[in-house]
């Protein structure tokens, strides 16, 4: 029960965390006006991007059915489908949650050993986070006229002016607890995984090895460029929803998707507030108002979840009717 307790406050925190960024990002910008931008949007092109991004799932899950594959375990399309999204609405409340309800759904429907599919699971994350970066460096490269007065003036000094306003000895304190906290979690998976280690490491390592065993590495990695490619496409199509965005090109898509990217990252329900902070500085980089931005960031970060809540609903009941029907 206590460990219940704990597992929820750290939600709870972390969800008012996403929230009071989402406040600070709104916080001082004209929001009735950002709020008439939204309603007058052309959802034509937003119901487009939602599709594009839907595309890009569909692609995940083929990706992940071939990590299955080279490991020997048939796993229909369907199943990693819906694992798929049954996993992304699960962070939605969780954050990285849906990583593990989407091994536990296929466990279940095709009796792969859980720890065989996080190994599948990390390994395409792996790949998504090298893509993540290598953008990232691209843009860097390309745009670095237009990426290097962010770098410096809104990440470099902030975090510069924060730490030199930290005391050193609270600084090496939480260090010190952090590696406490380490040693201790370590010792306690050891002891208690003791018996199971050899088992787990097995399952483990089976998943990591799944892309060394691909037959048809190019088509896997053609999935992933797919993958990163519609995230850019929906970015760049749901600029023509409102008008003070219609007029941006490629290279702010191209920025946007790197800074949502990063944003997706922090362990925060959907990215909430982080997202929207971030693409919301995106956009600002290429001359738009920062609360044109905020307004582009939820219209496209709304319409996200309202496809995952849609779609991760109808997997979520179709795999626990299908259940039932077996």
């Amino acid at each position: 029960m206590t460990f219940d307790l704990k597992t929820a406050l750290k939600y709870i925190i972390l969800l008012l965390i996403g929230v009071g960024v989402l406040y600070l990002a709104f916080k001082g910008q004209d929001v009735g006006r950002i709020w008439l931008e939204i309603k007058t949007a052309n959802f034509f092109w937003v119901i487009f991007s939602s599709i594009i991004v839907w595309l890009a799932h569909v692609l995940r899950a083929l990706r992940w059915q071939m990590l299955y594959k080279s490991i020997q375990y048939k796993v229909s399309f369907w199943n990693a489908y819906h694992a798929v999204m049954i996993g992304y609405l699960a962070n939605l409340a969780l954050p990285r949650f849906g990583e593990i309800g989407r091994c536990s759904v296929i466990h279940k429907a095709e009796k792969v050993p859980m720890f065989a599919s996080i190994g599948t699971v990390i390994t395409e994350r792996l790949f998504d986070v090298l893509v993540l970066l290598i953008t990232a460096l691209a843009l860097l490269i390309f745009q670095y006229d237009v990426v290097s007065d962010f770098l410096y003036n809104t990440i470099y000094l902030s975090l510069a002016n924060k730490i030199q306003s930290l005391n050193y000895f609270w600084i090496i304190g939480i260090v010190l607890l952090f590696l406490l906290a380490v040693g201790i979690s370590v010792h306690f998976l050891r002891k208690k995984l003791n018996k199971k280690f050899l088992r787990i490491f097995v399952s483990l390592r089976q998943g990591f090895g799944s892309y060394s065993k691909l037959k048809n590495k190019p088509l896997f990695l053609l999935y992933t460029f797919g993958i990163w490619l519609f995230y850019f496409l929906s970015m760049y199509v749901a600029f023509y929803s409102i008008e003070s965005t219609s007029s941006l090109g490629l290279s702010a898509a191209f920025a946007a998707i790197v800074f949502s990217g990063f944003a997706m990252v922090a362990p925060v329900q959907g990215g909430i507030g982080v997202f929207h902070w971030m693409v919301g500085q995106s956009l600002v980089l290429y001359g738009l108002a920062f609360k044109d931005g905020l307004a582009y960031a939820t219209i496209i970060h709304s319409s996200q979840v309202l496809l995952i809540l849609i779609l991760g609903s109808l997997s979520l009941f179709f795999v626990l009717t299908k259940k039932k029907r077996h």
